[in-house]
């Protein structure tokens, strides 16, 4: 029974609750307002420059053309390694970037797609009076907004269910997603609110009503994280950095008489001789490897100590049914106390994610045990509603979290809870840990260590945070209407190409196989036809294997079913089904051998694998 003094707190918080659920309404009816006009049809964009004219650009680095000394070489093209790169290109350093595999092969392809702040983390600073993880968070919310900011097209403010299934959640949910609007400030994306029991169960039908309160809803931002890591690569590519995947780095050179580091030895995996290397000079060396982190610091030095920590995160994919289309839902309480968002995304919809310690792997599998404590969580919650089935998961994907310990603690066994920068004896700059929203933040404190470490001397002071990534620059989210117009394109697969590429799915567009529409001709929406899908009901074109080719430096076929499109994310059968087409494009577009061709099936199908494809014998 509530108390007269209980019941006015709630109808206050009510009152504040309605207000500011009406400007929240007022604030998004103003934005849609200043969208009047489709802007104007991007022009194509120039190619970029060649894979070869890159490698030669490598091979010219050494000391015998000081000219050509890289200022900064990265190793590792994830989120942090590309976010380096680009820092230090729009700094107009002299930069190479290097990777193994490809753009976002591991941890950074494979997140919850979550941009955010931390709204569990601003709890536990509250709790346990933590000023820097409150520090933590409010960096992280200034980071969040700066993302949304420079990639307009790959990313989006999504707002997230909390289900409340006691009276006295409601309140604590509200004071906590509130306070974590009031430390974004005028970053803010969204203002909280409250829903009511009768509206959370229309929003969100699939909840169970016999258990729901009502329930609290927050904004948080939500992204395409293989497609972002890749638009940072071109981004610093277009700012005049070196940056190459597939380039495997096999050692360390050390001045022999100061013993600092002055470069690397690399592989180009790509080389139609694969023992052959090449030398690159550079003044800094940055490790940005993620959950390999330690494999370089062991070519540096093979007595250092491991800092790293690897923890499994898994992810489902499950029909777009299972979420409304714009609203996620965030379950605060699980039976073992782990969180698990469920996130609608890219037409379906992510569930995860798991936290468990793992062995490292190149190509992590999630376990069936993983995958079945997330269905459960989900029967749980929509008990009643709909059946959950093993059938429904279309895809499934195990991602390895960096978790790093700080050398230099007298505590070896506590783990740094954002990211961390340490400095070998011969100079190694490495960067470890942190997570995609605060990528942009790492870069920058890196670069900062590589100019005061090396003596730099850059022409200019970083421009990242209004530095828009390729496809961000002018785009505008009614500028599909012209691909549907120009190319008679479906709304859905127009949709797609602006949302992935940004201005740049014109340039994408001018690869379909059917010529633009004539002016004259008057096409239905209802007989659009243009641009062959891979896949139905998949919106990916075939059009897209070419462009990857050609603009986005995707050289092996599982390049582009799992980071230039998402479809092995999102489907492994489909994928599966689509491997020996996608083979048979790219074969053509990069002449391979028959050799190679064999090749990228039988590793496309150990890829998908892991994914979660499961083949009869």
């Amino acid at each position: 029974m509530f108390s007269r003094r209980a019941l006015a707190s709630v109808t206050a918080s009510a009152a504040v609750v309605s207000t500011a659920a009406y400007l929240s309404i007022q604030n998004a009816r103003a934005d849609q307002q200043k969208l009047t006009s489709i802007p104007p049809a991007p022009k194509i964009a120039a190619a970029p420059p060649a894979r070869k004219d890159l490698i030669t650009r490598l091979s010219k680095s050494n000391p015998a053309n000081p000219d050509e000394i890289y200022d900064i070489l990265v190793v590792g093209g994830g989120a942090t390694g590309a976010g380096v790169a680009l820092d230090a290109a729009s700094r107009g350093l002299k930069v190479a970037l290097l990777e193994r595999d490809d753009f976002s092969c591991g941890t950074s392809s494979r997140s919850t797609k979550l941009i955010h702040g931390g709204v569990r983390y601003l709890e536990k600073a509250v709790f346990n009076l933590d000023y820097s993880q409150y520090l933590l968070v409010k960096e992280a919310l200034h980071e969040r907004k700066v993302f949304l900011d420079i990639a307009p097209h790959l990313s989006f403010a999504l707002p997230i269910m909390i289900p409340a299934h006691k009276w006295w959640e409601l309140p604590y949910f509200y004071i906590g997603v509130k306070a974590y609007d009031f430390l974004a400030g005028k970053q803010n994306l969204e203002s909280a609110y409250l829903m009511t029991k009768g509206k959370a169960l229309e929003a969100f039908p699939q909840l169970n009503p016999e258990t729901l309160k009502g329930a609290i809803v927050y904004y948080d931002g939500s992204h395409n994280d293989a497609r972002m890591n890749v638009s940072l690569a071109l981004t610093a590519i277009d700012q005049g950095a070196t940056v190459l995947n597939h380039v495997e780095v096999t050692g360390i050179q050390k001045d022999e008489k100061t013993g600092q580091i002055n470069g690397v030895i690399a592989r180009d995996l790509e080389s139609s001789d694969p023992n052959s290397t090449i030398s690159i000079s550079a003044k800094s060396v940055v490790n940005a490897t993620g959950p390999f982190t330690d494999s370089i610091r062991k070519l540096d030095d093979g007595k250092t100590k491991e800092i790293v920590a690897p923890s499994s995160g898994v992810h489902v994919i499950l029909p777009g049914y299972y979420t409304p289309k714009k609203l996620g839902l965030l379950d605060a309480a699980t039976s073992d106390g782990r969180v698990i968002f469920f996130l609608p995304w890219q037409g379906s919809t992510i569930a995860g994610t798991t936290d468990n310690p793992t062995a490292l792997s190149a190509n992590p599998t999630p376990s069936e045990e993983d995958i079945q404590f997330i269905l459960n969580e989900i029967k749980d919650y929509f008990k009643g509603t709909m059946e959950v089935r093993r059938e429904d998961v279309l895809a499934a994907w195990s991602g390895i979290r960096p978790l790093v310990r700080d050398p230099k603690a007298k505590n070896t066994e506590s783990l740094v809870r954002n990211h961390l920068i340490t400095v070998s004896d011969s100079g190694l700059i490495t960067i470890a840990g942190g997570k995609w929203t605060t990528y942009r933040q790492m870069a920058e404190e890196t670069v900062e260590e590589c100019i005061k470490l090396n003596d730099l001397k850059p022409p200019h002071s970083t421009a990242t945070e209004s530095l828009k990534l390729v496809g961000g620059d002018g785009w505008n989210n009614l500028q599909y209407i012209h691909l549907i117009q120009k190319y008679n394109l479906t709304p859905e697969v127009a949709k797609h190409l602006s949302e992935n590429y940004g201005t740049r799915a014109f340039t994408v567009a001018e690869f379909l196989e059917q010529p633009a529409v004539p002016q004259s001709d008057k096409v239905s929406l209802a007989t659009a036809t243009a641009g062959k899908q891979l896949i139905a009901p998949y919106p990916f074109l075939y059009a897209e294997i070419k462009y990857a080719t050609k603009y986005e430096y995707a050289t092996t076929a599982v390049d582009f079913l799992a980071r230039r499109t998402r479809l092995a994310f999102l489907d492994c059968r489909a994928a599966y089904e689509v491997l020996p087409d996608v083979v048979d494009v790219m074969a053509k577009e990069l002449d391979w051998s028959a050799e190679r061709r064999a090749k990228e099936l039988t590793d496309g199908v150990e890829y998908l694998k892991g994914m979660g494809l499961q083949l009869k014998n």
